[in-house]
């Protein structure tokens, strides 16, 4: 995937005298010591790290890890006291005013915390505000804000005002305003963090279907680490303005880079994170629409397992037989078509464990894990969403007992 930004040794220190206290850092001088010592405040301390275009990027961390102050330096509104940011190649560190100002108004957008809507003007003035500030015809922002208004849900609220919405409606305007100047880049300082759990779990859905029709490139901040593994594609942990690790959720909670990060993770809702993909065993097992009874039993017989998903030639499941209808079919001098079952659970390999639980319970089979295509993939058995449990090596288990 393609690099939109570069975090290349990015600090920033608050403090009359920021670069001075630099050097501390690298003595190894903590952030308390040097508050104590200096009067200076380290924000961030020399962080890393590349953004792919489209992503959506998570910086997670607690109250005063830094994560806040680092978002800010993407559109400068923290200038970084050394480094460079790179967007699209270009150093917007080194940026003129009138420069930084174009950046800010067609590449960049911020989602607030708080909403920051302007209570005297309609959900369509708000959404408006940004095209209006830049100079665009009544009619064209009026086009476009109506059309963003859409996109976020609240297609008939155009006329009303702030407080007459809810909190999860008060920031979808907040998002709707924000995408209204089509930026490439969506700045989001902890949007969900005042909305109570359902609207905030509402919002992260709507923020992931959002995401997955318009591809924006998405830096998002959160303190919350069911949230931060759940939105993003990659996450960056912060502590004490340092970030201690990058990785997707899946490698750091199979591979956490020290301690600080196991305790930080050890609360984590694993069905949350992993995907049907993560769990699934590969099918060393399947039968063809074109094969007969005996080859269905003999695979079944030689993999030690009760039922077989039948494919095409393409690969696409047609249906489940199991052991004991395939010998009775074959008693009788019935085909393989004749005795296909279709009360098995198709599911894709981006659904989540905790998605599978109702599906698991409903069917008496494995699940069929498909790909884009629809391609069999895989499968899952039942015993492990219901249980929970993913064993490390599951693609050499002998628990094939569908």
């Amino acid at each position: 995937m393609e690099t939109k930004i570069k975090i290349d040794h990015v600090s920033k220190i608050f403090g009359p005298k920021p670069k001075s206290v630099i050097p501390l850092i690298k003595e190894g001088k903590t952030k308390n010591e040097i508050l104590a010592e200096t009067g200076h405040t380290v924000g961030v301390y020399d962080a890393s790290f590349d953004i792919k275009k489209g992503e959506v990027f998570v910086i997670m961390g607690l109250s005063g890890s830094g994560k806040s102050t680092l978002i800010r330096c993407f559109n400068l509104l923290n200038k970084p006291t050394d480094g460079s940011i790179y967007i699209d190649g270009e150093d917007i560190v080194t940026y003129k005013k009138q420069d930084l100002k174009k950046v800010r108004q067609e590449k960049i957008a911020m989602v607030f915390q708080h909403f920051g809507l302007f209570s005297h003007r309609t959900i369509l003035a708000n959404v408006e505000y940004g095209l209006e500030i830049r100079g665009v015809s009544k009619d064209e922002r009026r086009a476009i804000a109506l059309k963003n208004i859409e996109i976020v849900g609240l297609k008939g609220y155009e006329d009303k005002y702030p407080d007459e919405l809810s909190g999860g409606m008060q920031q979808r305007v907040g998002l709707a305003r924000a995408l209204a100047n089509d930026p490439d880049i969506l700045l989001m300082d902890e949007p969900f963090s005042a909305l109570d759990p359902l609207i905030r779990r509402e919002m992260q859905l709507e923020l992931l279907d959002i995401q997955d029709r318009l591809q924006k490139t998405i830096i998002f901040i959160t303190h919350d680490v069911n949230e931060a593994f759940k939105l993003g594609d990659r996450v960056a942990v912060m502590k004490d303005g340092h970030v201690v690790q990058v990785g997707t959720p899946e490698e750091i909670i199979e591979s956490p880079a020290n301690h600080y990060i196991s305790e930080f993770i050890k609360d984590i809702d694993r069905s949350k994170v992993f995907q049907a993909e993560h769990i699934m065993i590969k099918p060393n097992a399947l039968v063809s629409l074109k094969d007969g009874l005996n080859v269905a039993i003999k695979e079944m017989e030689e993999n030690g397992i009760s039922s077989v998903f039948v494919v095409d030639r393409g690969r696409r499941v047609k249906g489940i037989v199991t052991i004991d209808d395939a010998i009775q079919a074959k008693k009788e001098q019935k085909s393989l078509s004749d005795i296909l079952r279709d009360d098995y659970a198709v599911v894709e390999k981006e659904e989540y464990i905790n998605d599978l639980i109702p599906k698991a319970l409903e069917s008496k089979y494995p699940l069929a894990v498909v790909n884009d295509e629809d391609k069999l993939i895989g499968f899952i058995l039942r015993v492990h969403v219901l249980s929970g449990l993913v064993s490390d090596d599951i693609e050499e288990s002998n628990e094939y007992y569908y």
